[in-house]
């Protein structure tokens, strides 16, 4: 079954992580914003799984990556090859 916003499957794992420490939620979210197509939306797909994870436990630090990642946002990506470097 493929999960669209998370393909690989690490938030909803995090999730269920007894015991996960924010620093742990980061990483994970790391990864999984690594493995994003270059074409997709990286807030709809935060927004998609702070919605499907709203019946997590309150202040679950999964949780209060994924927002700080709304916040913040991703940033610019790079992309691979002669495409991310400059010519100059």
């Amino acid at each position: 079954m493929t999960d669209e916003p998370d393909r690989k499957g690490l938030i909803r794992e995090a999730y269920r992580i007894e015991g996960i420490t924010e620093g742990e939620c980061r990483s994970i979210f790391l990864d999984w914003a690594l493995s994003l197509p270059a074409d997709a939306d990286p807030r709809r797909a935060i927004e998609a799984l702070l919605a499907r994870h709203a019946e997590a436990p309150e202040g679950h630090p999964m949780t209060q990556v994924l927002r700080k990642g709304l916040v913040e946002g991703l940033g610019p990506r790079r992309r691979g090859g002669a495409r991310g470097r400059s010519r100059g």
